[in-house]
């Protein structure tokens, strides 16, 4: 990967293109990602000499340092995804609705978060739409549970939290629904909120049970993980 190792980049990025991944490494979306979908991950950012310069030519004009690097490690792990595909390795710009512009043939997502960010690319012939979202593993902000969830999703929360209080399951189930949105998205055209999903979870498999609140929704698979401080969740939708 244009002078790195093929399976890790030195500031802790591991590709799930290749199967021989030592133990010392942290994976945390690889390991829900589904067949054929190729992952990159980065616990720190570049430098600015590690910058591509096809990432930099991208990066906006104004922006603090934080979004800065944020983005240009982002498309960094996505140019490295896409190598890993076989695929163009050009860094995705964005859309006009901020989502990011992939090649012909490949869909993706990008997600970002302190400490982190993920990138995971699949071929369209394969998948129709990913989405992917990382979060902190601590519980949501006081207040904000009511308005992402419906009563059946908050007396689930309650039974996951007695069995297995110390995982953030609220926290999951915000990130998963973030997850939809970005799956949703390039195949749904009207607006989506989260009241459009319902999310459970399966905690012997690791799966998410998604199912959709309204019609003309088209039905989602999904994984999640808690691990290195991430509430880590993947969506997509099989091009069946």
């Amino acid at each position: 990967m244009r002078g790195r190792a093929a399976w890790v980049h030195p500031r802790g990025t591991t590709a799930h293109a290749f199967s021989a991944t030592p133990s010392r490494l942290v994976r945390v979306l690889t390991e829900i990602a589904p067949t054929g979908v190729r992952v990159v991950e980065a616990f720190g950012d570049d430098t600015e000499e590690e910058t591509p310069a096809e990432v930099r030519a991208l990066l906006p004009a104004v922006a603090v340092v934080k979004r800065l690097k944020e983005f240009a490690t982002a498309r960094r792990c996505a140019m490295d995804a896409l190598e890993a595909l076989g695929a163009p390795a050009v860094p995705p710009a964005k859309l006009a609705s901020g989502a990011p512009h992939w090649p012909t043939g490949v869909v993706g997502s990008i997600t970002h978060t302190t400490g982190y960010r993920a990138v995971a690319v699949a071929r369209s012939c394969d998948y129709r739409s990913l989405g992917v979202d990382a979060e902190p593993a601590v519980p949501l902000r006081p207040g904000l549970l009511e308005g992402v969830t419906c009563p059946e999703e908050r007396a689930e929360l309650l039974r996951l939290e007695a069995v297995d209080p110390q995982t953030p399951w609220d926290k999951l189930l915000f990130s998963a629904k973030e997850a939809v949105y970005k799956a949703w998205r390039p195949v749904v055209d009207t607006p989506l909120g989260f009241q459009d999903v319902r999310v459970g979870f399966d905690p012997e498999s690791g799966r998410l049970r998604l199912r959709a609140a309204r019609t003309g929704l088209p039905p989602l698979d999904g994984g999640y993980l808690v691990r290195s401080g991430l509430a880590v969740t993947a969506v997509w939708l099989p091009n069946r």
